[in-house]
């Protein structure tokens, strides 16, 4: 029988042991070192370093589970589990200097997460959960805010960045939420603005055109803290649709009404 505790603490020090490696490596590095995979995704060798640290250690953890990976040094499906690692969520930022970025992993079973780990780099803020366990950061547990409606929250999303063929619905989407919310914030890291609405320093997060890796490790971490995580219908696709929702869960159907905007434009 698997003892989620043990796996849990390998995975959050995998997690620092890649977010040491990288925080090193952003000392000297050189923008001319940057591949592009496609327009405007960016990568580097230190994404590819960090998460070949990240497979190696979680192969030795849990050999038999598969992996889902974002630049692809391991592929391969476990029978029923599956790491889904981003080694890097940020590059952009990393690549730039903007000091917000993190490794990311999860584990699912059979499309159910069990374990969410989110090492944000510069502020060494480690966010993590176990299905059924709570929340927490560093040690110490973490709740999503109280705000009990979306005039009194604050918000963040993420902007497209090389599919613009939605971009008129997303911006009838972001003026509405900006005339009824305390504010827009755009991190530049999935992963963080997920965490963020765990620990209640946003109350809730709206993005679309994700992969797996953008979102697993943090939207476990949501849903220990007590908030609500959906797609884009209110369903349970989140991790794979490539949309989602996350919020304190009191504003949660509020905010489901305005993407009803970005949906049907």
């Amino acid at each position: 029988m698997l003892d989620f505790n043990v796996i849990l603490e390998r995975t959050k020090e995998t997690a620092k042991k890649a977010g040491e490696f990288i925080r090193q490596e952003s000392e000297s590095f050189n923008v001319d070192k940057v591949e592009h995979k496609g327009f405007n995704d960016l990568v580097s060798y230190v994404d590819k370093q960090a998460e070949k640290i990240i497979v190696d250690n979680l192969s030795q953890i849990l050999p038999e589970a598969g992996f889902i990976t974002e630049e692809g040094t391991a592929e391969s499906n476990g029978e029923a589990y599956s790491w889904i690692i981003d080694p890097l969520d940020g590059t952009t930022n990393f690549v730039h200097g903007i000091p917000v970025y993190a490794v990311s992993i999860a584990l699912i079973h059979k499309n159910e997460l069990q374990i969410g780990v989110v090492y944000e780099i510069n502020r060494d803020e480690c966010f993590y959960a176990q299905k059924g366990g709570g929340a927490f950061c560093n040690g110490k547990p973490i709740k999503v805010s109280k705000a009990p409606t979306l005039g009194d929250s604050l918000v963040a999303t993420g902007f497209p960045y090389y599919d613009f063929g939605l971009m008129e619905r997303y911006l009838a989407l972001l003026a509405n939420m900006m005339k009824k919310t305390h504010g827009v914030r755009r991190l530049g890291s999935a992963a963080m603005d997920l965490c963020y609405v765990a620990c209640g320093r946003v109350e809730g997060y709206f993005e679309y055109n994700l992969n797996s890796y953008d979102v697993a490790g943090g939207a476990i971490i949501v849903s220990e803290a007590g908030g609500k995580v959906t797609d884009f219908d209110g369903g349970s696709n989140h991790v794979f649709g490539r949309n989602i929702i996350a919020s304190n869960g009191n504003i949660h159907e509020e905010m489901l009404e305005e993407i009803k905007i970005f949906k049907k434009s």
